[in-house]
């Protein structure tokens, strides 16, 4: 059986240009558009082209398929992400906006969430994000495959408490959100646990947002206190 080879559209130098004032990038930024107006489902290369007042076919020459084209626009998205100097902010600085503009990101691009592990993130910006967190948890101190390590711990906890988050967000659309009926269902639930249903705020599901910002803050700062206490061990 022979080996699946590794395709990418970051393998290949771009095409040029062949018609005056569409470029590789303003195909990009037309998708990005388009796949915040209506998710992954809503992308097509017809769509797209009408988008652009170009036949589908014509955009071919840029990109080889709609998998190309979402690395092209997943990349994008890479591209908003902040990571300041860790040597001007201090490393747990540094790490924290780079953990809250990841998230707001993909919050931003909620198509992103099911590109996550599914395609290579091989971009310039991915490229240069990952390197930059490379440089904050080096400067934090770590050495070796344990800034590797420091860096997917770091990525592994935003994606996992943003992603439901997003599955949440996208199954409520549309959908108007009764603060009441939550409580009532959360009472029910929880009917036989007296001690949880008293730490749980029930006023807090009048804005679930809130919620959620708490939630990450809290275990945000719980990842960094981890990182940081391996450091001394």
């Amino acid at each position: 059986m022979s080996a699946k080879q590794f395709t990418s559209v970051w393998t290949r130098e771009p095409r040029k240009t062949t018609s005056p004032g569409r470029t590789r990038e303003v195909i990009v930024q037309a998708a990005v558009e388009l796949l915040d107006e209506e998710g992954l489902d809503g992308l097509s290369m017809r769509k797209l082209g009408a988008k652009l007042s170009a036949g589908a076919t014509s955009l071919y020459w840029y990109v080889a398929n709609k998998d190309e084209l979402l690395e092209l626009a997943y990349d994008e998205m890479w591209g908003e992400l902040k990571v300041p100097d860790p040597e001007e902010v201090g490393w747990r600085e540094a790490a924290s906006v780079l953990a809250y503009s990841m998230r707001q990101a993909m919050l931003r691009h909620p198509w992103a969430a099911s590109l996550v592990g599914r395609l290579p993130a091989l971009g310039p910006n991915a490229i240069q994000t990952a390197g930059r967190m490379r440089e904050v948890f080096a400067a934090a101190g770590f050495k070796g495959m344990d800034v590797d390590y420091a860096v997917n711990t770091l990525n592994s906890y935003v994606f996992g408490i943003t992603l439901p988050e997003i599955a949440f967000n996208k199954a409520m659309a549309g959908h108007e959100y009764d603060p009441e009926h939550m409580r009532t269902m959360v009472r029910r639930a929880a009917r036989d646990f007296p001690d949880m249903l008293e730490r749980v705020n029930m006023d807090a599901y009048d804005n679930p947002d809130t919620v959620r910002a708490v939630a990450f803050d809290f275990g945000l700062l719980s990842v960094l206190d981890g990182l940081e206490r391996r450091l001394t061990t």
